[in-house]
């Protein structure tokens, strides 16, 4: 549970850990998701350079509309870095993509990921680029309903799968 803009916002997460080997279940996850994490590890080269498949996957198989934020992992090791920020700034700008670079070891940028995915769904929801009537966008509005062009009470709460791999 995340709060955005006085909002109670829930995310259900499905972290794929993108195993190959799990790629055609992966696929399935992408159907039902208005956000996804896409991370590579800075220390290991071969992960950020199989992103631009893993995000054909996403893009193929999500909707237009999701939100895709780049992580680059392991920031913690700068010292073992094989990838620079400039990199990553790079290839999520040239995607449309957000971009952070994270530790899961010290939890930097973590919670601050989900958040602002979460925020950049949440934009998209008032803006009207979602149809929260519809559920294949990944988005299931509890009670109060979401403030929006098409309206909506205030208290709202959204359910938005998103994806780690």
């Amino acid at each position: 549970m995340n709060t955005i803009d006085n909002k109670p916002i829930k995310l259900q997460i499905w972290d794929t850990a993108g195993q190959e080997s799990f790629r055609s279940i992966t696929r399935s996850y992408y159907r039902g998701a208005a956000g996804a994490l896409l991370v590579y590890d800075i220390t290991r080269r071969e992960t950020f350079n199989h992103l631009a498949s893993w995000l054909e996957d996403a893009r193929q198989h999500a909707n237009a509309n999701m939100s895709i934020m780049l992580i680059g992992n392991k920031c913690d090791l700068a010292h073992r870095r094989a990838v620079s920020t400039e990199e990553g700034e790079q290839f999520a700008k040239e995607h449309g993509l957000i971009f952070m670079e994270a530790s899961a070891k010290t939890a930097q940028n973590v919670e601050e990921a989900f958040i602002k995915t979460a925020a950049t769904i949440y934009k998209k929801i008032q803006d009207g680029v979602f149809d929260v009537s519809n559920e294949s966008y990944g988005i299931k509005v509890g009670y109060g309903g979401i403030p929006g062009p098409s309206g909506g009470r205030d208290g709202s709460s959204s359910q938005a799968g998103g994806c780690c791999g």
